[in-house]
């Protein structure tokens, strides 16, 4: 399964949903509290901290719920990015 999250509202998030024809389940966390749990918020002196973006990360669940791998996204290729993934499911199974 794959779960997004922003610090977007649900209508933001509804809006890009419908515009991008987006196949996955995304999280609204506009209080930040996923993002803080999951070191995805931008520090002062980030690149975009200033626009309250959070931090591309990835991370691979496993099965019992442990942070199997986490990716850091800044300047990647997000299809590379999902392959590198498949990849690393395929290991660790």
């Amino acid at each position: 399964m794959v779960v997004g999250a922003s610090f977007d509202s649900v209508e933001d998030q509804k809006g890009f949903v419908d515009g991008e024809s987006f196949p996955f389940t995304l999280i609204s966390d506009p209080d930040r509290a996923v993002g803080r749990a999951y070191d995805a918020e931008r520090a002062e002196g980030e690149p975009y901290f200033e626009y309250g973006l959070p931090r591309r990360i990835s991370y691979l669940i496993s099965p019992d719920g442990m942070v199997a791998k986490s990716y850091d996204l800044e300047g990647q290729d997000l299809a590379e990015h999902a392959a590198v993934i498949i990849a690393d499911i395929k290991a660790l199974s």
